[in-house]
């Protein structure tokens, strides 16, 4: 009898007990990461169900939760990736006009446009004041290294023009943001502007890279005259914006007279005129057989109009006035 009720009490024991060791059990168990090949997605499942038997071991998980864990994973994407849809956010699809999927993420159809090439080449603002002629001077003091470098390497240069060129626009647009912020103004447009014209000239870049490859040295130098230029632009910009415009104007001049003796050389054949690259046909709405020299031709047109803004803007503040109070030329590539 005594036996019988011994072996009771350990079963009660026992059995009151065994909640505890599968908590202790899962708190003791050592997670390693999923090694190189496993999918996270299978890693993860695989630790719910061990968890889940841990903490239950008598029971499955409700049909609520495993409908949560199910919605929680998308298929599996091209190239055996996996995307997670836990916050629901997903592209919606985009298609060209005639219906094909649109294949770019760095722009979308709506941000595309044809081109106005009817600019004059020869258009420059003469520098009369102090800070015009400083501006001036600093711009053909900077191209000096830049001719040294490049030479007639005009695919090279270009890519090394545009790292800088799209630097100005964002620098001045997020000053402008900060400035509309601090003082509750509206910036007449001014912002989008700016930002706009970054965003160009960085679809220019993009272009470049596509028609060059650039070398380990020349990566080394864009990493350079970024840090350098952003930095030293961004104090400019804060000590006279009507400099910093001014600055950028003739720097574009410049980028005019570039882009003049790359399309020289692509006619003399210099430069074979091979054929234009994807991503230029969709950003300014080319033919199917667009060649190199119809981008060369349409980015010259766009930095002629980045001359044109910012001229235009430092005139602004030459005349006392903020740039708000003049409308902005949004949309003018």
């Amino acid at each position: 009898m005594n036996h019988f009720i011994a072996r009771s009490a350990m079963r009660r024991a026992v059995a009151g007990a065994t909640p505890r060791c599968y908590a202790a059990t899962a708190l003791r168990t050592r997670v390693f990461p999923p090694a190189p090949g496993v999918q996270v997605e299978g890693f993860t499942a695989a630790l719910q169900r061990m968890m889940s038997s841990g903490a239950e071991p008598t029971s499955s998980p409700p049909p609520s939760a495993a409908k949560a864990a199910k919605s929680s994973e998308l298929p599996p994407e091209k190239g055996g990736e996996v995307v997670s849809s836990y916050w629901g956010i997903s592209r919606p699809k985009v298609t060209r006009e005639d219906g094909t999927e649109w294949p770019w993420n760095c722009f979308m159809p709506w941000e595309t446009y044809a081109a106005d090439v009817s600019i004059d080449l020869h258009k420059h603002h003469v520098p009369k004041t102090f800070i015009d002629k400083l501006a001036f001077r600093t711009v053909k003091l900077l191209r000096i290294p830049t001719d040294v470098f490049f030479k007639r390497r005009y695919g090279c240069r270009a890519m090394m023009l545009e790292t800088v060129a799209a630097v100005p626009g964002m620098v001045g647009g997020m000053l402008l943001h900060l400035r509309s912020l601090r003082k509750f103004q509206q910036s007449g447009g001014w912002i989008k502007a700016l930002l706009e014209e970054a965003e160009n000239e960085r679809m220019h870049l993009m272009t470049m890279v596509e028609l060059v490859k650039p070398k380990w040295y020349e990566r080394l130098l864009v990493l350079t005259v970024q840090g350098v230029f952003f930095n030293g632009f961004f104090v400019i910009y804060l000590l006279s914006p009507k400099m910093a415009h001014r600055v950028v104007g003739y720097l574009e001049e410049e980028a005019v007279h570039s882009y003049t003796e790359f399309l020289k050389d692509i006619d003399s054949g210099a430069i074979e005129n091979i054929a234009a690259p994807a991503i230029a046909i969709d950003y300014w709405r080319l033919p199917k057989t667009a060649t190199l020299k119809d981008v060369i031709t349409v980015i010259r047109a766009d930095e002629a109009h980045h001359r044109d803004v910012n001229h235009f803007a430092s005139d602004i503040h030459y005349q006392g006035k903020e740039l708000r109070e003049a409308p902005a030329p949004v949309g003018y590539h």
